[in-house]
């Protein structure tokens, strides 16, 4: 009996020696940070009361999770139920575009583009038929001749049709500001409302996402722009801001930035303008 006594007790030995060896071994650590800012026409300065967020997901990576089950609305749905010509339907699913205004759109235009659908042909003939300074072409038939004089009234629109095609061709730069006459059919407002219902919904789940099932903890920078999180099991991490600009002068940055923490050593990092989110990188 005694000697299984001496079994139990060196076993029970042996585990608590592994127990102390594992907590030895993953000993948490801290992570320290700087943060500065610098404005267009000033010096760098602290980024001071500002909360920060360490979290064990890139916070884009959680957005683009997020977003994968919000799909974006249907723009082909959306352009079967407008009331335009089939040939701007067309036009419009081919290039993925409901924009009728603005410079994106104006580079999308081609001289056969302009003169194969109906809506821009006539946004176009409208704009250069009250141009004085250039010598567009003027047609030389009259609504009343399609009743009066069917053939004739066909071949001097015939004629008028291709004298505007030549016109546009040896032109092509005359199609700026065609968009001036578009903006009553316009769909983009409508789309635009469209797609902003879905971007509210998808900024609430993801910060809910970020501030409870990535988080692992949060601080908020001092006076000096620093902070510190403590206790931090290692492993590798994001410390970010969830999107939200800090404000400095007419500086917004936003961090997102990929860290490790090792067993028992405090990872330091400065964050600045230099790595910051790019401002393509827009929050949802």
């Amino acid at each position: 009996m005694k000697g299984v006594s001496r079994c139990v007790i060196t076993l029970a030995a042996g585990i608590l020696a592994l127990i102390f060896c594992a907590q030895a071994q993953t000993k948490d650590g801290s992570v320290a940070f700087s943060v500065r800012a610098t404005p267009s026409a000033g010096l760098e300065e602290p980024v001071r009361g500002f909360p920060f967020f360490l979290l064990t997901k890139s916070f884009q990576e959680i957005t683009s999770e997020v977003e994968a089950g919000y799909p974006e609305p249907d723009m082909d749905a959306f352009i079967d139920k407008l009331e335009v010509s089939s040939e701007l339907k067309a036009w419009m699913k081919k290039n993925h575009w409901v924009q009728l205004s603005g410079e994106g759109f104006i580079q999308k235009l081609k001289p056969e583009t302009v003169m194969g659908v109906p809506e821009f042909h006539g946004a176009y003939v409208t704009r250069m038929s009250g141009d004085g300074t250039v010598n567009f072409p003027r047609p030389k038939y009259k609504p009343a001749d399609r009743l009066k004089d069917p053939a004739k009234y066909e071949k001097l629109k015939g004629e008028y049709t291709e004298a505007v095609r030549r016109f546009i061709e040896q032109a092509p730069e005359t199609i700026d500001g065609i968009d001036l006459e578009l903006d009553k059919i316009d769909p983009s407002p409508k789309w635009n409302t469209l797609e902003a219902k879905r971007a509210p919904e998808i900024r609430r789940r993801v910060l809910q996402l970020a501030q409870s099932k990535y988080l692992v903890a949060r601080t908020q920078t001092n006076l000096d722009g620093e902070g510190l999180l403590s206790r931090i099991p290692p492993g590798n991490y994001w410390l970010s801001t969830l999107g939200v600009a800090a404000d400095v002068g007419d500086a917004r940055p936003r961090w997102d930035i990929s860290l490790p923490v090792r067993s028992g050593e405090q990872t330091r990092v400065a964050l600045s303008d230099a790595n910051a989110l790019p401002p393509s990188v827009s929050s949802p």
